[in-house]
């Protein structure tokens, strides 16, 4: 009863860390400078003490946790994400701890669209977004060209026209 499934083999791009790395570094910057102003007016305006407790408290928890986002998370994910594509179904897997291993049948496909924005753009990276019924999964920071050919293959495989293309035309 038991199907044979090949693990997921193709990795997303080793550009990934250092996209991840700039976003959470911008991330935990803006918060740590909140946090900061935060703390030059307790002291100045002479909020409750406790107030500042909170703040210094917050401030060190924040600290620890950009060290985390910053340096260690995106290695840690960009060698544990791993997907494959083929007529059946598109498997997603990731993490080590909490591992995750996702079965999206393709007649399950709804739609698939790419994403990227300013800083994956400077490094020629997309995010490919397949939406079911229920739910959407990601495949993050892959290289432009396989993107493309990607959603090509994903539309073409769950049978879902662009309505943008002309009768003809070819679309990724």
């Amino acid at each position: 009863m038991y199907i044979n499934i090949p693990e997921p083999t193709q990795t997303i791009s080793i550009k990934a860390t250092k996209v991840w790395r700039i976003s959470n570094t911008i991330g935990h910057t803006t918060a740590l400078l909140i946090i900061g102003a935060l703390m030059i007016c307790s002291d100045r305006f002479d909020w409750y003490d406790w107030i500042g407790i909170v703040l210094y408290i917050l401030g060190g928890l924040f600290i620890v946790s950009s060290i985390f986002s910053i340096f260690i998370e995106p290695i840690y994910l960009q060698r544990t994400w791993r997907y494959q594509v083929d007529e059946e179904f598109v498997q997603l897997k990731f993490g080590k701890v909490q591992q995750q291993h996702i079965l999206i049948p393709m007649e399950k496909v709804e739609y698939v669209r790419t994403e990227q924005g300013p800083i994956m753009r400077r490094y020629d990276l997309y995010d490919l977004e397949i939406g079911t019924t229920t739910s959407s999964h990601k495949i993050p920071a892959i290289p432009a060209n396989v993107a493309k050919s990607l959603k090509a293959d994903i539309a073409t495989f769950a049978k879902i026209r662009d309505k943008d293309l002309k009768e003809g035309e070819l679309g990724a």
